[in-house]
């Protein structure tokens, strides 16, 4: 699941935003994790509600969000040296 996350959120060029939330939300991560609970009904319309519920319980624990953050820095730096490789070197 947060494989997917981080290809999704690198694919949308939005890795400095959702690393930010992340490293902010870490001290908070219970919170946040219950957090996303109380918003349920307004992120259904962006996620499958079972994804949701996991998703929530996930990002309880601190090390699932230190995985996350590297999963999109990982993401980001692939798109970012695949991008590097296909531009045409000048002389």
């Amino acid at each position: 699941m947060f494989e997917r996350l981080a290809a999704r959120v690198v694919e949308l060029r939005l890795e400095t935003p959702a690393l930010l939330a992340i490293e902010s939300a870490r001290p908070l991560s219970l919170v946040a994790g219950q957090a996303l609970v109380f918003f349920q009904p307004f992120l259904e319309a962006l996620f499958p509600l079972p994804h949701l519920e996991r998703f929530a319980r996930l990002i309880e624990r601190r090390e699932n969000l230190e995985l996350l953050a590297r999963l999109i820095e990982d993401a980001a730096d692939r798109r970012a040296s695949s991008a590097r490789a296909s531009r045409p070197s000048g002389s």
